[in-house]
């Protein structure tokens, strides 16, 4: 028989029924009005700890404000946390400032992390600070691939890639782009393994190669010749607008661009624009679907963006931030996939949820990100 308890200012329960991981916990439980979140109220109530977010920055991505943190806010709230039970931090673009609220977050008693890390080496030091003291790890949108008790949620992302690299191909053709002569702009590869894959992706659709960095002269089937490619160091836009003006200064021939995200879209757009092309002339790409990015696919300046659904995303992360703190296993509908090193690159394989990426143009956002609230986090 069971020992009733009574918790201050509440009704007596009791602790001979373990709470249990809902039978339909998958990637499919998610949508944009947070409504399943309810399902897990008593996992969080049989919790214990804290689970402490860190997000990067607020420049790589206008996402990580806009959305990741009022979503995971709300996926938490819909879940039954209280205000006392999860703490949501931004590291600024500091890695010191990262790792800084990583050990506030354990000290303050969390069991669970949800870490967005900066780099590989920030996320490996709080892997390890967290594997120390017996704290369960999330990489969330960014992989680092060290520690035990870690897990990943994300997109698939050679499959981001491949997306931006056949819509490329496709808007190449759909804006009679001729003896298409490209410039491909990589994010952050010296210290994101994500934009590895990324450019392993968009490479292999475009080129035929599925490796981080084709060859500067290689053609394809479709008469594309790629004049550069270069990297974006850590993500930076600012980075990003540069190399490709000196590029398109000292080359005026490029006529087709390829961009791992509408952040770096955008600085390619500014560029376009400050030297008076016009709409519909010179590709641009993206992913995450941003506001910026959205004003350019609709106004002709960029292709299409990869809409990765930061709600669905948070709503995971939760989730099984969720069943870990409960001292639950994961079901295989919720972690359903493994993510490992991109090669080359040592670390160890780990389980991951992996969500579904969509490539979104003129045609389809109004079905897709304006339905997901890419203006609205609040949304649903």
């Amino acid at each position: 028989m069971g020992v009733l308890i009574t918790a201050c200012g509440g009704n007596p329960t009791s602790t001979s029924s373990p709470a249990t991981v809902p039978s339909d916990l998958s990637i499919s439980s998610f949508t944009a009005d947070f409504s399943y979140m309810a399902k897990l109220k008593d996992l969080t109530a049989a919790g214990k700890g804290k689970v402490g977010v860190i997000l990067p920055d607020t420049t790589s991505s206008v996402r990580y404000v806009q959305f990741d943190q009022p979503y995971l806010q709300k996926a938490f709230e819909q879940a039954g946390y209280k205000s006392s039970d999860f703490t949501i931090g931004n590291a600024q673009g500091q890695e010191a400032q990262e790792l800084a609220l990583a050990q506030a977050d354990i000290t303050n008693g969390a069991t669970v992390l949800i870490m967005d890390p900066l780099n590989s080496t920030v996320g490996s030091q709080i892997q390890s600070l967290a594997q120390s003291k017996g704290v369960k790890v999330i990489s969330y949108d960014r992989a680092t691939f060290t520690g035990t008790s870690t897990y990943y949620v994300s997109f698939d992302n050679v499959q981001v890639g491949e997306l931006i690299g056949k819509g490329f191909v496709q808007c190449v053709s759909d804006w009679g782009v001729k003896n298409a002569q490209v410039f491909e702009l990589d994010g952050g590869q010296n210290s994101d393994p994500n934009a590895v894959s990324f450019a392993q992706g968009y490479n292999d659709a475009i080129w035929g190669k599925k490796v981080a960095k084709v060859d500067a002269g290689t053609t394809n089937t479709q008469g594309m010749k790629l004049v550069n490619e270069q990297v974006a160091t850590d993500w930076k836009n600012d980075v990003g607008q540069t190399i490709f003006q000196q590029a398109y200064t000292a080359n005026k021939a490029i006529n087709a661009t390829v961009e791992a995200n509408d952040g770096l879209g955008n600085a390619v757009v500014t560029v376009l624009k400050s030297q008076g092309v016009k709409a519909k002339s010179i590709p641009t790409t993206g992913q995450d679907a941003t506001p910026d990015g959205m004003a350019n696919v609709l106004t002709d300046y960029q292709c299409g963006s990869v809409y990765k659904a930061v709600y669905l995303e948070a709503q995971a992360a939760v989730a099984l931030a969720t069943v870990l703190r409960a001292n639950q296993t994961p079901p295989s509908g919720l972690v359903n996939g493994t993510t490992a090193p991109p090669s080359g690159q040592s670390g160890s394989q780990q389980p991951a949820i992996l969500l579904v990426p969509i490539w979104v143009n003129k045609a389809n956002i109004a079905s897709t990100v304006t339905c997901g609230g890419v203006t609205s986090p609040s949304a649903g």
